[in-house]
């Protein structure tokens, strides 16, 4: 098969017919794409889990400073304070969202899923879901699977890059994959796992995508913690039962036609939003000073 599905109705289709699980085809897919071994691609999603348990660790280790000084330690921070607003549980995914997010922003190891932007959101939620639920490493790379057929489906029919769809698809999309991941790993339906999906991609259209400075810090950071909790309320509603209403392959084409619509400046470009704020424009200039080089005179020819 050269493409997985066209959409997620094919996919759920598949399923019914055949009884396979939702990860199945997509296993199938990798082996004949890569043209490797079941176990090759069983070892490539732990080494890709691994990684994101490191960035998840480093990020709360570690000094995660960046190099333009925005990001300064922000889930270290979280994880201390003694203010508590969440439930613990809640606090931890938040902040190991940040952490790893943090690890990529101070130019660290990550697993970009779909993207470096959003490098935060899946190690938390698959870390968070993993602990609270005790589940073994086979069933969150199962979840793997399962997010990245949802990221395959959401790239033919909309996109994962913040600079074409602006942030709604690039943390939007991360968040709609692990919402469907969480849902499956804690053995929700196939249409359960998808309502997941469609009410992430509902709660997130319209996003976005205005880094200060051009740089992936800010409010890039705080959008990957904002987006995993998201996931985890849109799989909570999901596996409840409640109807999203508007199916999920419907919701993929309003990202893509909201992502069409969206002005440039509003797509990673730095012209807009955020990036356009006064506090913003400062940054961008102590950022660009900074990382010019003056180079000694040249004795003349």
């Amino acid at each position: 098969m050269s493409l997985l599905f066209n959409d997620f109705a094919s996919w759920q289709a598949h399923c019914a017919q055949t009884g396979e699980a939702l990860w199945q085809p997509v296993l199938t897919y990798e082996m004949e794409q890569k043209g490797r071994s079941e176990e090759e691609i069983w070892d490539g999603l732990q080494r890709a889990y691994d990684v994101m348990r490191d960035a998840v660790r480093t990020g709360l280790s570690e000094d995660m400073t960046s190099r333009s000084g925005m990001i300064k330690n922000g889930a270290k921070k979280v994880a201390a304070s003694p203010v508590t607003v969440l439930s613990p549980e809640f606090k931890m995914l938040v902040t190991r969202a940040l952490g790893a997010k943090e690890v990529n922003s101070c130019m660290g190891r990550v697993v970009a899923a779909p993207t470096a932007g959003a490098s935060g959101i899946l190690p938390g939620i698959l870390t968070t879901t993993q602990e609270l639920h005790k589940l073994d490493d086979r069933i969150i790379l199962e979840g793997l699977l399962v997010a990245a057929g949802v990221a395959l489906i959401i790239e033919q029919n909309a996109s994962l890059a913040g600079a074409v769809g602006g942030c709604q698809a690039e943390t939007g999309s991360a968040a709609a994959m692990g919402a469907g991941a969480i849902v499956y790993c804690l053995g929700g339906s196939v249409e359960q796992a998808f309502a997941a999906v469609a009410i992430t991609i509902q709660c997130m259209l319209g996003l976005v995508c205005d880094p200060v400075a051009g740089l992936v810090e800010v409010p890039c950071v705080v959008r990957n913690a904002s987006a995993a909790a998201i996931a985890f309320s849109s799989a909570q509603i999901a596996i409840a039962g409640v109807d999203p209403v508007i199916p999920v392959d419907q919701c993929v084409q309003a990202l893509g036609e909201v992502g069409e619509s969206m002005e440039t400046r509003y797509k990673e470009t730095a012209l807009g939003g955020l990036a356009n704020t006064p506090r913003a424009r400062q940054i961008e200039q102590k950022v660009l000073v900074q990382d010019i080089q003056i180079l000694p005179d040249q004795p003349e020819a």
